[in-house]
């Protein structure tokens, strides 16, 4: 599958050379669209007006607290192409951008759908990796 993937502010811009480089080629970053400092609640609105698949380390303001627990921004919306939430315990550092990334991006070619839908790459303490894949809003 291939995304339309739009990398959120608080990762680096770096990351679409990845997306791109996986066949993800219309992907962007929200610098270089010049929607940097948006409120989230207004960056969703773009997001899901455009047919990204948001890509962020801001996984609670937009997913809520996870599966039965949502409650964030994208679970306020009918429909949208999807969310994917790099997350670690450690500090996320370009190198773990990248490799949680690389995950996600693995996941993503797999998968034939995304829609309404967080794809969640969780880093734990010991350096072991969660995926979850789960429907968002809830339904």
């Amino acid at each position: 599958m291939t995304c339309k993937l739009l990398i959120d502010e608080c990762l680096s811009p770096a990351l679409v050379g990845f997306a791109v480089a996986a066949g993800h080629v219309e992907s962007s970053c929200v610098r270089d669209l010049g929607w940097s400092g948006t409120k989230d609640w207004k960056l969703v609105r773009l997001v899901v007006k455009h047919d990204y698949t948001l890509v962020t380390h801001n996984s609670v303001d937009f997913r809520g607290g996870g599966p039965g627990k949502l409650g964030g921004h994208h679970a306020q919306q009918p429909i949208h192409a999807g969310l994917v939430c790099l997350n670690s315990v450690h500090v996320m550092d370009l190198a773990r951008q990248r490799d949680l990334f690389g995950i996600a991006l693995e996941e993503l070619a797999v998968l034939t759908d995304l829609v309404n839908q967080a794809l969640e790459i969780f880093e734990q303490e010991d350096g072991a990796v969660v995926v979850e894949r789960y429907d968002i809003p809830q339904g």
